[in-house]
């Protein structure tokens, strides 16, 4: 595959289909005459989507459950870099198949059997898009100076529809907004802290305790991992001669660095708070994560400049999220009702039932925010990473990236109904984890022995990965070379 010059291919040079204001595809394969963009363009969306609140929040929560600051910090690079790796895989597959990442996953499960994870990512995308319009509405309300909790989430629920409705090309124009307001307003918040607080002592105090670097690392890793079931969503859209290393390197390094910014900012806040360096007539960190950001950038002009460099880092992730469920959604019904293409009017209706709901929940949020998330968090990893593992192994060491498309849309197809090697895993991948878990309402034996850390994601994808390879590499069915759906240039090319 050739390297490509200034994201620009033969095809885009050519004849192209005109561009409509609202995104025409949904699961339904991209064809080479509507493919454009540059990897460019997954760093800058995947590095805006993750300069934001709820990231600050996440790396908070290992200071916050106590890890040391320092520690915290190198944790939670270990953790986004090994949950990155996994995520930046996803990705690298959107541009040779051109398809959502669920729908992908149809080749694993089969096109009845995939509906069970997808339930499931369902609950995930409403859970993140809750609380980060939580977050996002306390934001808005002290922009306009409003004291109705209600205004502010349903203001930021509204946002969210129009961004997810128009697709694709906003949402990535979101990600290049959100790169540049989010550098600009997280370097001040940066030289604020350095400035006016001694985060040198903070960072001096070397207290290692394995328990809490662990969670450390699993919160970021977990952070890094509940995107892979839609990153390849945001680059199906490249033109498939994309080399897939561009691909990879585009979007590992442009979250990886946007969420360790957001994390080492959080994870200092958290400390400093903590160490009660900031003082009593300053709002803490910990009760009041969008208040306290304001009360740092200082005056009230920099303090609204901060609120709305936060409602705009939420708006692109929110975007993904409300985007990312109606795919979900879609993948689900469509299973069974076998139908490949979705008109803009039931997209729109789609995504206005998914912000629906995620404002309810927004709005019936309790105020015990940071502790449910971090088991909101971990409870994910359980679900997800035995997902990742099957989607992994079998594209990347069972299929090698051959994948026949048509069939995905097909039960009586190649890839069937159920695919029982793949389910079967899964399960294992979910039972295996429960002795290695360290949640609130459970913690498993193997998590006692092991002092209080939280293994049970790296047990989860070590294990199913190893189940599903051993048992697909006998029965599974992959084509010879890729096949691409009928009557498309891509047809019968490799």
């Amino acid at each position: 595959m050739s390297t490509r010059q200034g994201g620009r291919s033969a095809a885009e040079a050519g004849s192209r289909t005109p561009v409509s204001a609202v995104e025409r595809r949904s699961i339904d394969f991209v064809p080479e005459d509507e493919r454009h963009g540059s990897p460019v363009n997954q760093f800058t969306l995947w590095f805006g989507a993750n300069m934001q609140i709820t990231a600050v929040v996440d790396g908070a929560l290992a200071v916050i459950f106590g890890a040391d600051a320092l520690w915290a910090i190198i944790g939670l690079f270990i953790g986004n870099l090994a949950g990155g790796v996994v995520m930046a895989l996803h990705s690298a597959q959107g541009p040779r198949l051109g398809l959502p990442q669920m729908i992908s996953s149809r080749a694993q499960f089969g096109v009845f059997g995939a509906v069970i994870p997808l339930l499931l990512v369902i609950v995930m995308y409403l859970g993140f898009a809750a609380t980060g319009t939580v977050l996002s509405g306390q934001a808005i309300n002290l922009i306009v100076g409003v004291d109705a909790e209600a205004f502010g989430i349903i203001v930021f629920g509204l946002l969210t529809m129009v961004v997810a409705t128009l697709g694709y090309r906003h949402i990535h124009m979101m990600g290049r907004i959100s790169t540049v307001v989010g550098i600009v307003g997280f370097t001040f918040l940066a030289i604020r802290v350095f400035t006016e607080y001694d985060v040198g002592a903070l960072l001096s105090e070397h207290n290692f305790d394995i328990t809490t670097f662990l969670l450390a690392i699993s919160l970021s890793a977990g952070w890094q991992l509940t995107f892979g079931p839609y990153v390849a969503d945001y680059s199906r859209y490249l033109p498939r001669d994309t080399p897939e290393n561009v691909t990879f390197h585009a979007t590992l390094w442009g979250s990886v660095l946007g969420s360790q910014w957001s994390m080492t900012l959080g994870a200092l806040l958290a400390g400093l708070s903590a160490s009660s360096q900031l003082g009593a007539d300053q709002l803490p960190f910990i009760a009041n994560q969008v208040g306290f950001l304001g009360d740092l950038a200082g005056p009230a002009l920099l303090a609204t400049v901060i609120y709305f460099v936060i409602v705009v880092g939420k708006l692109t992730v929110n975007s993904l999220n409300a985007y990312g469920g109606f795919m979900t959604m879609v993948t689900t019904v469509t299973s069974f009702s076998g139908e490949v293409r979705i008109r803009p009017v039931v997209r729109a209706a789609y995504i206005g039932v998914f912000i629906a709901v995620s404002v309810l929940i927004a709005l019936a949020a309790t105020d015990d925010f940071l502790t449910n998330f971090r088991n909101f968090i971990l409870a994910l990893l359980m679900v997800f990473t035995p997902w990742s593992a099957i989607n992994l192994t079998d594209y990347y060491l069972i299929s090698k990236e051959r994948v026949d498309v048509p069939a995905l849309y097909d039960p009586d197809g190649r890839y069937g109904r159920w695919n029982v090697a793949a389910l079967t895993s899964y399960a294992v991948g979910i039972g295996c984890q429960i002795p290695f878990m360290a949640q609130t309402l459970y913690t498993g034996p193997m998590t006692e022995e092991l002092g209080g850390a939280d293994i049970s994601w790296m047990v989860g994808l070590l294990v199913t990965g190893a189940v599903y390879y051993l048992w697909a590499r006998r029965t599974a069915n992959p084509p010879a070379e890729m096949i691409y759906p009928p009557g498309t240039e891509l047809a019968g090319k490799r």
